[in-house]
């Protein structure tokens, strides 16, 4: 099911992943662009990409590690990082949940 808003569609179904560690929503806009919006609980999770990714942090913060990189960066509100299309990333969530949208291709 979807609802359909003058900007575009979003989801009504929540897309949730590992259990409910992780709950996005998938926002389509008018000009066909696609988004998630979600939340991710404390945990380390690894997410595999398709498309290329910006993660935008909106609140919270989050440790991550991109594939094929020994180093952990932290991001907070107002920060963001890309994931390269076909890849992974590990991600640490500790104390609050870590808000974000993503914004594929």
């Amino acid at each position: 099911m979807t609802t359909t808003t003058l900007a575009g569609t979003v989801a009504t179904q929540a897309n949730v992943y590992f259990d409910g560690k992780c709950v996005s929503h998938t926002v389509t806009l008018a000009d066909g662009v696609r988004k998630s919006v979600g939340v991710i609980l404390p945990a380390t999770l690894t997410f595999n990409t398709g498309a290329p990714e910006i993660m935008e942090t909106v609140a919270g913060k989050a440790t991550i590690k991109l594939a094929g990189s020994d180093e952990w960066k932290t991001y907070g509100a107002g920060e963001s990082f890309n994931v390269p299309g076909n890849s992974s990333f590990e991600i640490k969530v500790e104390g609050e949940p870590y808000h974000y949208i993503c914004h594929f291709g």
